[in-house]
Formats: structure tokens, C-alpha cells, sequence
């Protein structure tokens, strides 16, 4: 059935001013977010205290996961643009997704420490090692089919100038923020108290959740997540397979591919560079010979804003690196006796957001109605400072430590709520900026440029986090030290950046041609 005559049959429209779909792709991707944050926060402890890798290795390869994690929608988003369509691409993802986290529930034999002529060794079974490495491989390839093409479809169940759009776009990401909250205190209390396999477990039955529920709730997205051209997708290209068909063998040989990439850091980075040359390129010929002067514009707007969201990712996802191991080791986390887990308090970013994300959402249309809203790149400007400040009220709180030389846990949590505020200026604005400001026939692929720019971000927030690393004879407190002159340093040159953004945006408005 057509998205017209569903509108005309009077189904699937709207519930509490919003199309209906968005309350499913809302339960889909909070379902995927559960399982997503569920892993993620337990993964930086699983490292060092499971598979005994060193905190700079550990960096290393989250860093290098999270980067492939959100470089893979860029080819998801392509290909769901031009054959699979979302949902397809979606229900792809979402099945990598359920067999992937289950497989980081096969936990395995610990690695051990044995010690000849006094030289430690740390013995890693190769085998449950491998299980790890192609679990995240399944996972990264999960992301890549469903993560773009999610977010795609919610901007196309409103029209371009909706001023309920970003109202949108702010409830979906209370979705997200509701799985990852709820997440970060149930995976990461069983994965720190009950093991690993427990926290992991429960991610994958969470993303199995979200599977059912995308499933049956395809209905109500209007057909707006079919292919453009099916006839193309039931072609017979290779040996009597369809594309359809290849493009599902090609999944599994990408979940072989980044299987072995999460193994080799470094490489990782290389690729980042070169794909990020790619992709810029292809947006800059698409601009400047197939768009209008008015659509030019705008995609070099969106192309520079996604930019300058690399500066803000990369301070942000320190939560699950750097932040996540300071929280271990130098927070004071014992309330009213009750010691809570470094990894529950991954849940302070989502908590904030699902109390302050209504109140955005009604802001940003207030605003609105009275002409006073901030423009695009102001509220990036605002992102940005905010998460300078974070680090920066850490620093403050580090440099009064109590005589056991912690941290008091009311520091870290003003450096999430400040982290929560930027995060809601920037994140779903910057969702609906890029299905905004791009043109319908790229709007896909920019969406994974959007990623992509997230991608290295991770990779940079694995720089960043390695060079908070402790060295080795270095104390408790000199390590702390050091790890807040970094967040000192960045902090400032977040705010240097924020400013002079802020001071570009009257130019980058006038770019955008009447699109706010």
C-alpha cells in the first residue's frame, strides 16, 4: 500500500501530534540502544580486567571498534539508499545485531599472568579471543545496515519545512537515551557483579526486543522505508543470485572484514583518512555540478557543521574510555554505604537526557514560534562549549580531593549533565540538519557522513584517551594529574573552537537559504 492511500485510509497517521511510526522506529532504536550501551560500557573493564590488556591497548581497540562502528552506516546508508531501502537494511542490521551481542556473552577462560625468571607474561586464550573479535565484527556490520537508516526514515515521515521536525527528532533520541539509560545500570551491574556473560547476555536479548517490535511495526512507516526500484533489487546479476542476494553475502564477507580490522588499530586510522578524502570529494562534485546555487549551499553548510561535530564526539565518547576507567579508580562512589558500579554511571548521560530532552523539545518550538530560536550552528557553538565546561568542572572538582585522594562523585556528575546539555544542542539537531539541508537523492549518504564524521571522532577519542594513559612508576595521584591537564587542555580548545564558531554562523545561516 502506498504512504498516499494509507494517508488516505486515515492509518498510521499521528499519536500526540507525531506519526506513529515514530513511536516505533522510538522502541526500535531504544531496544538497539540498550543493547549497544549495554556492551559498550562494560567493554573498556573487559579488556583490562578480562583479557588483561593494558589501558593504552585497551584504548586502542575501543577506540578503533567505536570508529568502525560508526564509519560502517556510511556503506549502509548508501546501499539502502540506492537498492535495499531502510527497513530491509534495518531488519539486516538489527539480526547481525542479536547474533552479535550474544556472541560477546561467550565470555571464555580469563587471560592469566605467568611469571618465568621474572618476566610476567599475560596468556590470552586465542580462541574465545577470536569469538570476541568476530562478535564486534558482527556488531559493527549490525550497526552499519541499521544506524543511518533508522534516523533516515524519522525524516522522512515529515515534511522538509515541519516545524515539529527537530520536536521529532528530540523524542527519538529520548529512545535512545531511555535504552541506554536503562542499560548502564542493569548490563553494568551484572557485567560488574554477577560476569560478564550476564551483561552481555541481557544487551542481546534487549536487541532481539528491538527486532520484534521493528517487525511488527512496519505499518506504520507509511512506505517511506520501501526500495525506490525493487525491480533492480530482484535483478539476477551473478550466478543467478539477485542483488538483493549479493548484497547479503556481501554483509557477511563485511562482518569478516571488520572482524579482522578491530584487530589492527592502526590501520584503522589509515582507512579513516582515506575514506573521510572519498567521501568529502564525492560530496564536493555532487555539490558543485549536480545541485542548484541554493542546494550547493546548504550541503557545504551540512558538510562543515558535520565537520565541527568531530570536535564535539571526540570529547564526548571519552565516557567509555577514559572517563569510564577514572570513574573506577579515582571516584569516590559509595552513596548512603551502597558502592555503585563505575560502569552505572554511564547511566548519568541518558538520566539527563530523558528528564531534560521534553524540555528541548518544547523549547526548540517555542522559540520557534516567537522567532527567537537559535540558528543551526549557534546551537553546535552551544554543544561544543558545553563539553568543554564538562571537563573542565572535573578538573575543579579533581583539584579538591578528599584525604583518600578521590574525586567526589557529584564532580562527575555535573561533567555529565554539562555533556547531556551540549549533547541535546548539537546531536538530534544535527540529525535533522543533515535530512534538512540534504538534497532528497543524497540525503542517505549524508546521513552517513554524519557517521562517518562520529567515526573519527572514536578514533580521536582513542588518541585522546591514550594520552591519559598512566605510565609505568607513575602514582595514584600523579597519574590523575596528568589525565586532568589533558581534560584541562581540551576543554579550553573546545571553548576556542565553540567561539569561533559562533562567530561564523551569521555566514553559515545565509548558506543555508531559509532552512533553520
Amino acid at each position: 500500500m502506498s504512504a498516499t492511500a494509507i494517508k488516505r485510509n486515515g492509518k498510521s497517521r499521528e499519536f500526540l501530534g507525531h506519526p506513529k511510526g515514530l513511536y516505533i522506529l522510538f522502541l526500535t532504536e531504544m531496544w538497539e540502544r540498550f543493547s549497544y550501551y549495554g556492551m559498550r560500557g562494560l567493554l573498556i573493564f573487559y579488556l583490562t580486567e578480562h583479557f588483561l590488556f593494558s589501558d593504552e591497548k585497551s584504548y586502542a581497540i575501543y577506540g578503533a571498534y567505536t570508529a568502525l562502528v560508526y564509519l560502517a552506516p556510511v556503506l549502509g546508508g548508501a546501499l539502502a539508499d540506492r537498492y535495499l531501502g531502510s527497513r530491509k537494511a534495518v531488519t539486516l542490521g538489527a539480526i547481525l545485531l542479536v547474533l552479535g551481542h550474544l556472541g560477546m556473552a561467550i565470555e571464555g577462560l580469563p587471560a592469566t599472568i605467568t611469571v618465568v625468571d621474572g618476566v610476567s607474561t599475560v596468556v590470552r586464550n586465542n580462541f574465545f579471543l577470536q569469538i570476541f573479535y568476530l562478535s564486534l565484527g558482527l556488531i559493527i556490520t549490525g550497526v552499519g545496515f541499521l544506524k543511518a537508516n533508522i534516523s533516515t526514515i524519522v525524516g522522512a515521515l515529515y515534511e522538509r519545512d515541519d516545524p515539529k521536525r527537530d520536536s521529532g527528532f528530540t523524542i527519538f533520541y529520548m529512545g535512545i537515551n531511555l535504552g541506554s539509560f536503562v542499560a548502564a545500570l542493569l548490563c553494568g551491574y551484572l557485567g560488574q557483579t554477577v560476569g560478564w556473560w550476564a551483561g552481555f547476555g541481557a544487551a542481546g536479548v534487549g536487541m532481539l526486543f528491538g527486532l520484534i517490535v521493528f517487525l511488527r511495526g512496519q505499518a506504520h512507516l507509511e512506505g517511506h522505508a520501501e526500495p525506490k526500484h525493487p525491480e533492480i533489487l530482484r535483478e539476477k546479476i551473478f550466478a543467478g543470485l539477485s542483488r538483493e542476494v549479493i548484497i547479503y553475502i556481501g554483509a557477511i564477507g563485511g562482518v569478516i572484514v571488520f572482524w579482522k580490522l578491530v584487530q589492527y588499530q592502526a590501520l584503522v586510522g589509515d582507512i579513516l583518512g582515506g575514506f573521510g578524502a572519498l567521501v568529502l570529494a564525492v560530496i564536493m562534485a555532487y555539490s558543485f555540478i549536480k545541485c542548484d546555487p541554493a542546494d550547493r549551499d546548504r550541503m557545504l553548510v551540512a558538510s562543515f557543521l558535520i565537520f565541527m561535530s568531530v570536535i564535539f564526539w571526540a570529547l564526548f565518547e571519552q565516557a567509555g574510555s577514559s572517563l569510564n576507567l577514572l570513574a573506577d579508580r579515582s571516584v569516590d562512589r559509595v552513596v548512603l554505604g551502597i558502592t555503585i558500579q563505575a560502569a552505572q554511571l554511564q547511566s548519568l548521560n541518558a538520566l539527563f537526557i530523558f528528564i531534560l530532552a521534553p524540555f528541548f523539545a518544547i523549547l526548540w518550538v517555542f522559540l520557534a514560534r516567537r522567532g527567537w530560536e537559535p540558528n543551526t550552528p549557534i546551537k553546535f557553538a552551544l554543544g561544543i562549549a558545553q563539553v568543554g565546561l564538562g571537563f573542565m568542572v572535573l578538573v575543579y572538582g579533581a583539584n579538591h580531593v578528599g584525604a583518600d585522594g578521590k574525586i567526589a562523585l557529584i564532580w562527575i556528575v555535573f561533567l555529565y549533565l554539562l555533556h547531556t546539555t551540549g549533547e541535546l544542542c548539537l546531536s538530534p539537531v544535527g540529525l535533522s540538519m543533515v535530512t534538512k539541508l540534504s538534497v532528497a537523492k543524497m540525503v542517505g549518504f549524508m546521513m552517513g557522513t554524519w557517521f562517518l564524521a562520529s567515526s573519527a571522532a572514536n578514533y580521536l577519542a582513542g588518541q585522546i584517551a591514550e594520552l591519559t594513559s598512566s605510565g609505568k612508576g607513575e602514582s595514584g595521584a600523579q597519574a590523575l594529574e596528568k589525565t586532568m591537564d589533558i581534560y584541562w587542555d581540551v576543554g579550553l580548545l573546545a571553548l576556542g573552537i565553540a567561539l569561533t564558531l559562533a562567530l561564523l554562523s551569521p555566514l553559515l545561516k545565509r548558506g543555508m537559504h531559509g532552512i533553520h
